[in-house]
């Protein structure tokens, strides 16, 4: 039997990786940031570098690499640690919280090849996707977060999670006042 490593998902989980994903956009633009961690894998890996504009010759080099300056660098346990802080009222930059809504879109799906990503196996997803991030805060704070995502998702006895997960914003200056958004 062939191995599926690298091959799409069929229709059917594909379906379910969209299913998780608008459960997702539901959970965060909810505010309900304590049952989304129940959708994210223990050993978690929550990834945004920044970018920089580079010539063309030079595009290699616009993504920070691991180790260089990132948004965000979580794990689901400093995640949790950023939620008990919003609810705690401490986390000024969410008091008010911040009014969202998530946009997912463009969603491809393939089962993980185990050679490329140690650790996983085929019957684990490797799942790209394109976002819009809306959010609005106070009463003239709004922003707009476009971007892409790359997702590594693990079946668990629970459904998918997601264990990896890598950011990348179209925008390399962003005009926000904070960012205190998930995505």
């Amino acid at each position: 039997m062939p191995s599926r490593a690298g091959l799409h998902a069929d229709r059917d989980l594909h379906f379910e990786v969209e299913q998780l994903y608008y459960l997702e956009a539901e959970l965060l633009d909810e505010n309900r940031f304590t049952d989304w961690l129940d959708l994210l894998a223990d050993d978690l890996d929550y990834w945004m570098p920044t970018r920089t504009n580079r010539l063309r010759r030079q595009q290699a080099l616009s993504v920070a690499a691991r180790g260089e300056a990132g948004y965000y660098d979580e794990t689901k346990d400093s995640l949790a640690w950023r939620i008990r802080r919003f609810d705690s009222g401490m986390a000024w930059s969410e008091d008010p919280p911040s009014r969202t809504r998530h946009l997912v879109t463009n969603v491809v799906a393939h089962h993980v090849d185990p050679d490329e990503h140690p650790g996983f196996t085929v019957d684990d997803l490797l799942v790209r996707s394109a976002f819009l991030v809306y959010r609005n805060r106070l009463e003239r704070e709004e922003n707009v977060f476009a971007g892409q995502r790359t997702d590594i998702l693990r079946r668990t006895a629970d459904g998918l999670r997601v264990a990896r997960r890598t950011i990348l914003l179209d925008q390399n200056i962003l005009q926000a006042k904070n960012i205190s958004t998930f995505f």
